[in-house]
C-alpha cells in the first residue's frame, strides 16, 4: 500500500488536506471519499483496507474547517465552498488518474455535500454511493428554531451554537465510539450557526432538485441511525431521476455504517455494486 499526502490551495486561499492511498500496480478505478460533520477523512480505513487490494485508488480530503485544513472549525461562507474544492480536487485527481473511473462516496454530511456535487458535476463520476446522507431538514426542529438560527448566521455567523453528534450515535462497538471521543482531528466543539443555516439551504436545494440527478446510485442507510433521519435516505431514493439506483437500509445498524460490527457485510455490498459498474464500463 502506498499512501501520500499534502495540501492544496482551496478557493479561500485556505490550505486544504489531501491523502490518497495506492493499490500495487495500475489502480482500475478510484473512490472519491467524501466524509462527514466534524470528522476527518482518516476516519475511513476500513473502507481503504477492503477496497485497495481489490486495486481501487482511494482519495479523500478533509474540508474546509475540518481535521488537518485550515478555516474556522465547522465554519464555512457558503456550502458551496465545500463542493467548489471537491471540484478542484477531481481535478488533480483527473490528472493523477487518467481516465480512470471516479466512484464518489459521501458520508452524513459528506452525503449532502455528494448529492449538491452530483448537481453540478455529475458528468464527472461514473456513479456515486452515499451512505447516511444528512439531505433531509430534521422534522423535530421548530420554525422558530430555524429562524433563530438564520439571523445568527448573519449576526454572530462564528458563535459556537448547536451541539455536536452525540459520539455513543456513530456505530454500537464501543471501541470506534472511543476512538471517535479521543480522536484529537475530530471537533468535538458547537457547530457555528452559519453552518447550521447554509446546510439546511443544501437540504432544501436537494430536495428541490433531486430529480436532476441521473447517474448510478447506491444509497446505504442504517434503520437505527440516531444522527440524521433514515427517511432522508428514502426521500433522495425517490426523488433522484437515476434509472440504476438502489437503497440498502441496514436493520439495527447505527450512523456509520462502514464502522459498524457488521461493516464487513456493508463494504462487500458497495464492492459487488461498483464491480457491477465496472463490468458495464465500455
Amino acid at each position: 500500500m502506498k499512501h501520500e499526502d499534502g495540501f492544496f490551495k482551496g478557493i479561500r486561499d485556505n490550505q486544504i488536506y489531501y491523502q490518497h492511498w495506492l493499490p500495487e500496480g495500475e489502480a482500475k478505478a478510484v473512490i472519491l471519499v467524501v466524509h462527514g460533520l466534524a470528522e476527518h477523512s482518516g476516519r475511513y480505513m476500513n473502507l481503504v483496507h477492503h477496497f485497495l487490494p481489490l486495486g481501487y485508488a482511494v482519495y479523500a480530503i478533509d474540508h474546509l474547517g475540518h481535521g488537518r485544513s485550515e478555516g474556522a472549525r465547522v465554519y464555512v461562507e457558503r456550502f458551496t465552498d465545500y463542493t467548489d474544492t471537491l471540484a478542484a480536487f477531481r481535478e488533480m485527481i483527473r490528472n493523477r488518474q487518467k481516465d480512470k473511473p471516479v466512484f464518489l462516496v459521501g458520508h452524513s454530511m459528506g452525503g449532502l455535500i455528494g448529492a449538491l456535487y452530483l448537481l453540478e458535476h455529475q458528468g464527472e463520476l461514473a456513479g456515486a454511493v452515499l451512505s447516511g446522507p444528512a439531505v433531509k431538514i430534521p422534522d423535530n426542529i421548530p420554525a422558530v428554531t430555524i429562524f433563530a438560527g438564520k439571523v445568527l448566521s448573519v449576526l454572530a455567523p462564528r458563535l459556537g451554537l448547536i451541539a455536536p453528534p452525540e459520539a455513543s450515535g456513530v456505530s454500537r462497538d464501543p471501541a470506534v465510539v472511543r476512538a471517535y471521543e479521543t480522536d484529537p482531528l475530530v471537533y468535538r466543539g458547537k457547530m457555528t450557526p452559519r453552518l447550521g443555516s447554509e446546510m439546511l439551504k443544501a437540504m432544501r436545494r436537494v430536495a428541490d432538485e433531486a430529480s436532476r440527478i441521473t447517474l448510478p446510485l447506491l444509497i446505504l442507510q442504517g434503520s437505527a441511525d440516531r444522527l440524521v433521519s433514515p427517511s432522508g435516505a428514502q426521500m433522495l431514493h425517490d426523488r433522484v431521476a437515476s434509472p440504476d439506483k438502489r437503497i440498502i437500509l441496514y436493520e439495527g445498524l447505527y450512523h456509520e455504517v462502514f464502522n459498524e460490527p457488521e461493516h464487513d457485510r456493508v463494504l462487500k455490498d458497495v464492492e459487488t455494486w461498483l464491480e457491477a459498474h465496472l463490468a458495464r464500463d465500455p
